[in-house]
């Protein structure tokens, strides 16, 4: 299973209507919009998870694409690098 960056988002963006975009492409097993810690509002991105063949799919066909008046940015994830802060508290 892949995990998919979806950047450049409408901050109206619903987990529903990611869902549904991204579902033509194979099967959506999960759907993270991340919002700010402090004031609760979307900061315009999110995750996608999908298997493998259907991933590679749906970035090839939605990177870029036109949603809510923005150009999507779609990619595979990264993994986080690990911040001195978060290295300090596992200690």
């Amino acid at each position: 299973m892949k995990s998919i960056y979806v950047g450049n988002l409408p901050f109206t963006a619903t987990e529903e209507e990611i869902r549904d975009l991204f579902s033509p492409y194979g099967t959506v097993h999960g759907v993270k919009l991340v919002s700010d810690r402090e004031t609760g509002r979307p900061r315009g991105f999110g995750f996608v998870e999908m298997d493998d063949s259907a991933a590679a799919s749906a970035i090839s066909a939605l990177n870029g694409k036109d949603v809510g008046g923005r150009s999507l940015r779609i990619n595979e994830a990264r993994e986080r690098e690990r911040t001195q802060r978060q290295d300090r508290n596992r200690y």
